[in-house]
Parts: C-alpha cells; sequence; structure tokens
C-alpha cells in the first residue's frame, strides 16, 4: 500500500492532481444534497477544500496559488464572453442604478469596518483590512493592501490570516442573505421569472411584428426606398398583400392604398410608423398565406469571413431575393438594419421562397458543427490582454500607492470588450453555451477547491483559539449588515427583478461563488448580466478602498 500513502501524501503531480479531482468530485455531490429545500451547489467545493486542508491533504504552495488564479481567470473570462454582446445595452437601461447600489454597498461596508475599529479598541487596522477583504471575498484587495502595508515599512501577518478567517463566511454569508431575504419578502421565483420575461418581450427596444393596412395618400405610389427617405425610422417590410396576392417586398416595391403589410419595427417606433403608413389590422393571417411561395427559416452565421460585415454589404436581397427581419444575438433579438454588423453565431431570420433561402443558407454557413468548434487563439489572446489590463498600474493625485485591477478584474473587462467589439477586429467571440458553461464550471471549482485547501491547515485552530471567533463575527457582520440593507433598498425601494438583484450583490462583493450559486438559481443570463455591470466598479472601489485604509490607519 506504499504506492497508495505516497499518492496521499507525497508532493508529486499525481498527488495534487488526485487532491484536486476528489475535492471537486466530491464538493459537487455533496452541494445537491438540500437542507430546507436549499442546496450549495458548486459552493460546496470550498468547504470541502477547508475539511481536506484541515486533515492534512495539502498542496504546492505555488501550484495552489496558480490552480486559484487561473481558475479564477476562467471563470471571470466565460462570464465576460457571454455578456459582452448585451453588456453596454444593459448598461444604457439600468447600469446607472445598478452602479450606485455598488457604490453604496462598498460604502457601508467601510462604515461597518470602521465602527468595529473604533468599538472594539483592541484590533489593528491590518487585521480589519483582511477581515473585509475575506468577508467582501476580494483577493486583489488583500493583495494591494499587503503591498501597501510593507512598502509602508510594516509587517502584519494577521492580515492574511484575518482574511482566511473571514472568506468562507463572506461567501455562505451572501448566499445566505439572498436567502433570507427572498423568504422575507416571500420571493416566487416562478413568478420572477414570468415578470423577467414579460420585461424582455415588452421591451420598447426588442424587434415587433405589426400588420398595417396602407391609407396615407402621401405614400399612394410610392415604392418603399422612397418611403424609407420619407421617414427617419427604422422598419422592415416583410411581406405584402396587394390585389388578393402575397408579394415579396423589394425596394422598388409599390404601395398602394389598401395594401397589408407586415413591418418589424423597433417597439418604441410602433406609434409613429403606424401614424405615418396607415391603420393596425388583424386580418390577415400570413402564415396560411405564405404556402409554399414563402418561407421563414433561421439561419446562423458560421463563416468567418462574414464576421464584422454589415448586412447591407452581403446584398442578400439583390443576390438571393431574401428579406432578413431579424438578428438574434446572445438571446436578444435585433432589427435586421442594413448597418448591423455581423458576428459569427449570429441567427438571421430569412424570409423568401426555399431554394432561395437554402443557397443564403449555403452562404451564411449555417453549419452547427463547425459552430461547436472552440475560438482557442481568441481565447487566450483575450486572456493575456486581461492579465496585461489587470497589471497596469494606475495613479491617483494624493495617494502614494497605485492600484491595479488585477487578474479578475482585467480579464472581465477585455473578455466584455472582444464579446462586445471582437467582430472589428476580426476576432470571433463566439462560444457554445455548453462549452462556456463548462469552462466556466472548471474555473470556479478550480478557484474554489484551491481557497478552501489554502485556508483549510489553520482554520479550525485559528478559530477555537485566541482571537478567531470575535474575527469571524466581525466579518460576518461586514458581510451581512450591508447586504441585507442593500437588497432590502433594491427590493422595497426600486422593486428590482430578483435575478438581478443577486447579480448586484454578487457582483458588489467580487463573489464568484455568489454568481455560480445565483446562476443555478435563475436558470437565465440576468445574474451574470447584472453581476458584469457592477463587477468592474465593485472591483475597483474594493482594492482603493483597502489601500486606503492602510494609508490612513497605519
Amino acid at each position: 500500500m506504499d504506492w497508495f500513502e505516497n499518492l496521499l501524501w507525497s508532493d508529486s503531480i499525481s498527488h495534487t492532481v488526485f487532491i484536486f479531482a476528489t475535492v471537486i468530485a466530491l464538493g459537487f455531490l455533496l452541494g445537491k444534497i438540500k437542507i430546507f429545500g436549499v442546496s450549495l451547489g458548486v459552493t460546496f467545493v470550498l468547504f470541502v477544500g477547508i475539511a481536506a486542508g484541515h486533515f492534512g491533504f495539502t498542496v504546492n504552495s505555488e501550484i495552489l496559488a496558480f490552480v486559484k488564479d487561473f481558475g479564477l481567470i476562467l471563470f471571470v473570462f466565460f462570464i465576460g464572453l457571454q455578456v459582452g454582446p448585451g453588456f453596454f445595452s444593459s448598461f444604457k437601461r439600468d447600469g446607472l442604478q445598478m452602479n450606485l447600489l455598488t457604490c453604496a454597498t462598498v460604502l457601508m461596508n467601510i462604515v461597518v469596518v470602521l465602527a468595529i475599529y473604533c468599538l472594539a479598541g483592541n484590533i489593528s487596522m491590518p487585521t480589519m483590512v483582511g477581515i473585509l477583504s475575506g468577508a467582501v471575498t476580494n483577493t486583489p484587495g488583500l493583495g494591494a493592501a499587503q503591498s501597501t502595508l510593507e512598502q509602508a515599512g510594516h509587517t502584519d501577518d494577521t492580515i492574511a490570516v484575518g482574511y482566511a478567517i473571514a472568506y468562507p463566511l463572506g461567501v455562505i454569508g451572501i448566499i445566505v442573505s439572498l436567502l433570507a431575504m427572498k423568504y422575507f419578502f416571500k420571493i416566487k421565483l416562478d413568478r420572477e421569472h414570468e415578470t423577467l420575461q414579460n420585461s424582455k418581450n415588452y421591451d420598447i427596444q426588442q424587434p415587433r411584428l405589426l400588420t398595417l393596412e396602407v391609407n396615407n395618400p402621401a405614400i399612394f405610389g410610392k415604392s418603399i426606398v422612397e418611403i424609407a427617405k420619407l421617414f427617419d425610422k427604422k422598419f422592415i417590410i416583410s411581406r405584402i398583400f396587394t390585389d388578393g396576392k402575397l408579394q415579396f417586398p423589394r425596394s422598388e416595391s409599390i404601395l398602394q392604398q389598401g395594401d397589408k403589410i407586415l413591418l418589424v419595427i423597433s417597439g418604441s417606433d410602433v406609434d409613429l410608423v403606424t401614424a405615418f403608413i396607415g391603420r393596425k389590422t388583424e386580418s390577415i393571417d400570413w402564415d396560411a398565406l405564405s404556402g409554399e411561395n414563402f418561407e421563414m427559416r433561421k439561419i446562423i452565421i458560421t463563416r468567418s469571413n462574414i464576421n464584422g460585415k454589415h448586412l447591407e454589404s452581403l446584398r442578400l436581397r439583390t443576390v438571393y431575393g431574401v428579406n432578413v427581419t431579424r438578428v438574434i444575438r446572445a438571446e436578444m433579438t435585433l432589427l435586421a438594419n442594413p448597418d448591423l454588423a455581423l458576428r459569427i453565431g449570429d441567427t438571421l431570420v430569412v424570409v423568401g421562397n426555399s431554394q432561395s433561402i437554402d443557397n443564403v443558407a449555403k452562404f451564411l454557413g449555417n453549419s452547427q458543427k463547425k459552430l461547436n468548434t472552440p475560438n482557442i487563439v481568441t481565447i487566450f489572446t483575450g486572456i493575456m490582454l486581461g492579465i496585461l489590463l489587470g497589471s497596469v498600474p494606475i495613479r491617483f493625485p494624493g495617494i502614494p500607492m497605485p492600484v491595479k485591477l488585477g487578474l479578475a478584474g482585467g480579464s472581465l473587462i477585455i473578455a466584455i470588450l472582444i464579446g462586445r467589439f471582437g467582430h472589428n477586429i476580426k476576432m470571433v467571440a463566439y462560444t457554445s453555451q455548453s462549452a462556456n458553461l463548462m469552462l466556466r464550471e472548471i474555473g470556479i471549482t478550480l478557484f474554489l477547491s484551491s481557497v478552501g485547501i489554502g485556508a483549510g491547515k489553520d482554520f479550525v485552530e485559528t478559530i477555537i483559539s485566541g482571537a478567531g471567533l470575535q474575527w469571524m463575527l466581525w466579518g460576518v457582520l461586514i458581510t451581512v449588515i450591508p447586504a441585507i440593507i442593500t437588497i432590502t433598498i433594491a427590493r422595497a425601494g426600486l422593486k428590482m427583478n430578483y435575478f438581478s438583484l443577486m447579480g448586484i450583490v454578487g457582483g458588489s462583493y467580487t463573489n464568484p461563488p455568489a454568481l455560480a450559486y445565483s446562476s443555478n438559481i435563475a436558470g437565465n443570463d440576468s445574474p451574470a448580466v447584472a453581476y458584469s455591470t457592477v463587477y468592474p466598479l465593485a472591483m475597483f472601489l474594493r482594492v482603493l478602498t483597502a489601500q486606503l485604509l492602510i494609508m490612513i490607519f497605519v
């Protein structure tokens, strides 16, 4: 049995992989167990890691640090790629409100820290900053504070111990706070899903299908292209019913009095377009009329040379005789404007005859197999740029030490930018939903297991001896009080959807496990969008405030 003992206790690569695999597998299995109807899911990997570290199953410290950081980079990078396409549009709608809540949360954390520091009287500020960094699960803040402390000529090992004690309860404290407020406000997840879906369905920016009867004399006898010049609102005519026949619309098609037309327009323009063209009518069953002459089909763009091209430049109507009415991108439906830049993975809603649509499908690719091929160059180029960005020191007047976004902050920002603008430089940012989820899960489990194994060795001893229990209490207060206040304001005052609220709280605490838990509960991308909306600012403020507390009070 010597081989088995070596596998468990040696410092070999096989030992390292075996420990990580065991911790992650066992953590996932135990995370499925429901307690009072609630399961912790992937978050339980952290606690299995702590148990492994406590019982002496250690890993080389340099390998542990690498796995922890690389896992976190993977997690936040693929979160960024997922939410990137819709990030800036969501920021325009709700981002200011979300980030104001984040600023308030960070400020409340600092207020609680200062209150404890002044009232306790027997704790140093470096220790409090360590507890704060653990309570808000912000490793870059801890690193920045340690660097600032060293550059000021001081050493204090309790900053790392305070972090280790507070971190696990910081993870669980956010989840418990979310659960507590869910029951306090009697939130029903099915109702939240319905509310969220309705808000998407009735988003004024979403394209709408509208049937109108032409009765404005100003456009009688004019072609579609002439009408478009008279009116500054974007609309697409999908089909025309005139003289008892269904016609395929072209730029030169003439509209006459009484024609029925099917339009695709932005929801915000419905009333204006209706007033300009005619009146609404429900007398046409377009599907029944289409028959064999017209067909509507969804086609996926998979040819790399189309990535970044504008829809108009493809000349699909002129060359193939089809209309593109909508573009579906990352679960968002966009109006097929001629100047819309297309990306790999976009789905075009195409109307035309069957043969023409087949030809368009060949031209665009429409190969699900090709779409499933990972874009390795984009992924690792993005990670490289994210690390570069996170390592750049940012200096502010009056602050002696520079501030850095850190590995996670830089990687998230670059991933969002690639997801949104990568097509402009021919970077294919698309990853399939399953591939994205797989890599995110691998990243977060590597991160959580590393943190748990690293903290487990002295975790129990620290808690039961000295001031460990007191530090744990301080960490819980720093975590829970601002979280409860933020959730109450967002839900009771701002009537915010619970799924978005979970993402805001998780992002404000830069808490990947909370996001993983929230995403599992929600079953949609609302927590991830909210998390990514507030995360960059939250990361910056966490790192900055940790350094400021050291500079001012040490």
